[in-house]
């Protein structure tokens, strides 16, 4: 059962919506435009506002969905969070574009928001704080990187039965997230004269190969090459 519902979570989360959306409405590749992710920000930078809702709501429900089946079917807290993990993969790496997809951040949203609806909105908060600041990735970083903290040892604040199961399930949500930062593809030209060292600090705080956030952006008009 777990493996028919994990398998189903990474099928339906690898359908690529916000690729499909900028590709029908503006002709445009996401992995060849802007930040290179295949998600809701993208979207905006591509097309128009009035794209981003239905996409950003169709990655969330994939996270929420995913764990609600797994619910719905019985299984524990353990086995709820392979799914909703399973759900996250398909997002991040889609099958169906060669498994260059997005960085999951509102799928795995939506994992957490099935287990605490409460937490899930604090995560979100703290993720969009330094939005004002441009330096969303910054604060999505660090809202991860709290977020198996807030789950421990807030547990009861945040309506959490199992804390150890919940707990280990939010290391894993953080730890893919992180993964997919990392692994995001090829050293981009303009990370050539950095060390792998400071790449991967870019990467993993950033969410790019340099500090330069306007110039991350403007690669692919400037280079013709993206990176995703």
């Amino acid at each position: 059962m777990v493996f028919a519902l994990a398998l189903a979570a990474y099928l339906v989360s690898s359908i690529p919506v916000a690729y499909l959306v900028a590709r029908w409405t503006r002709g445009i590749d996401l992995r060849k435009f802007g930040s290179g992710n295949v998600g809701s920000s993208n979207v905006l930078a591509a097309t128009s506002k009035r794209w981003v809702l239905p996409v950003a709501v169709f990655d969330l429900s994939k996270g929420i969905l995913a764990v609600l089946a797994a619910r719905w079917a019985g299984l524990d807290t353990g086995l709820q969070f392979i799914v909703g993990l399973a759900g996250i993969a398909g997002h991040n790496w889609p099958i169906y574009l060669n498994f260059r997809g997005g960085r999951g951040i509102l799928t795995s949203l939506g994992v957490i928001l099935a287990f605490s609806p409460l937490l899930g909105l604090i995560v979100l908060l703290m993720a969009f704080s330094l939005a004002p600041f441009r330096q969303l990735s910054l604060g999505v970083f660090a809202a991860l990187l709290l977020l198996p903290v807030l789950s421990y040892y807030f547990a009861g604040f945040f309506g959490i039965d199992n804390r150890a199961a919940v707990t280990a399930g939010m290391v894993a949500i953080t730890a893919l997230a992180y993964a997919r930062r990392l692994l995001a593809g090829p050293r981009s030209d303009l990370a050539a004269d950095l060390s792998t060292g400071e790449l991967l600090i870019n990467r993993l705080v950033f969410d790019r190969d340099i500090r330069n956030r306007r110039l991350w952006l403007s690669r692919s008009e400037n280079s013709g090459k993206a990176f995703s």
